[in-house]
């Protein structure tokens, strides 16, 4: 059996935080600070008007995905590492987008030249990677997301994941401290690739 490694895809494999604000600019006289909290808090009107509440937050989420997903660009070096760590592992990307958004985070992975395998998941990340732990019945799992609530999830489901938290939009990571539950935070995927291969090696 070969190592596995699940890793999440928004703010980890592709920009997605930049260029929501810049459709939220475009699209609907709304700006958007990165970094400033939840995503409902850190948006404005620039009409004056009531910021979007949590359900308007969601609305507009919906309408970013799948529409707007062309704009999402990838992370420097994750196709690279990505690359190199697939010649010994097993990779699933675990997304937290509805089914009916599967294709098209399908099609936008292979455009970047990532074909793994995508899981989209609703809620915490815990359950949905102890089963894919049992499924493949790896060695050894490592777990990559930038959502600390996911780390603190996995570590409730399924404690021996070795849990990277990573964070590639520069702004949100300066403004997001390292999550509690994850063993380490890498935010390059260079550095990410040497400490996922030490996992891997049961270092």
């Amino acid at each position: 059996m070969r190592p596995l490694l699940i890793t999440d895809c928004d703010e980890v494999l592709v920009h997605m935080v930049r260029h929501f604000r810049d459709w939220l600019d475009e699209r609907h006289a709304i700006d958007f600070v990165i970094g400033a909290g939840g995503f409902a808090d850190s948006m404005r009107r620039r009409d004056g008007a009531p910021p979007p509440s949590e359900a308007e937050m969601w609305r507009l989420l919906d309408g970013f995905f799948p529409a707007e997903m062309g704009r999402q660009t990838l992370v420097p070096g994750a196709g690279e590492a990505l690359a190199a760590l697939a010649e010994q592992a097993e990779i699933v990307i675990l997304t937290n987008l509805t089914d009916a958004c599967h294709a098209a985070r399908v099609e936008q992975l292979a455009a970047f030249g990532i074909p793994h395998r995508v899981v989209c998941n609703q809620g915490g990340k815990g359950k949905p990677v102890a089963a894919l732990v049992a499924e493949y019945g790896a060695p050894v799992t490592v777990f990559v997301d930038d959502l600390a609530v996911h780390h603190a999830s996995v570590a409730e489901h399924a404690p021996a994941v070795h849990r990277l938290h990573m964070v590639s939009e520069p702004e949100l990571a300066a403004a997001m401290p390292p999550a509690p539950a994850a063993h380490a935070r890498i935010d390059d995927w260079g550095a990410a690739r040497a400490w996922i291969e030490a996992r891997f090696r049961g270092e």
